[in-house]
């Protein structure tokens, strides 16, 4: 299948799999007039990358994983994948502590400041007529 046809099996667009293309995570074959074609494993590749995108693996771990995968998306045992697994949890887990650590310094922000409003707000004069 030509690169058009993948892109609406998949609903990927043509731009992301030449991305995919050159990170190295799909292998089209090139006809002589430089077209792409795609054999009919193409979709279920193209989702386990996406699949493995949206759990947070980069590009080039995903490089090491897409080979260890069934047609199922589960990762079989191959020879260092686990422990590029468990780093990428790791540096996943301590972003995830960096965000609540912010979102904690921005939630007293905005109490202090909603506090200050209303504090501002209840010693402003009354208007209206008498």
């Amino acid at each position: 299948m030509l690169i058009g046809e993948l892109a609406k099996r998949t609903g990927t667009s043509e731009r992301l799999l030449r991305y995919y293309e050159r990170a190295g995570l799909l292998r089209p074959e090139r006809q002589p007039n430089g077209y792409r074609t795609y054999d009919e494993t193409a979709p279920a590749a193209v989702l386990r990358i996406r699949a493995l995108l949206a759990a947070g693996l980069p590009t080039r771990i995903i490089r090491q994983v897409l080979p260890c995968t069934n047609a199922e998306s589960a990762v079989l045992p191959c020879p260092g994948i686990l422990d590029a697994l468990h780093t990428q949890l790791r540096t996943l887990d301590l972003r995830s502590a960096e965000i609540n650590a912010a979102r904690d310094v921005l939630q007293q922000i905005i109490t202090t400041a909603e506090a200050a409003t209303a504090f501002a707000a209840s010693r402003a004069p009354a208007t209206g007529a008498p």
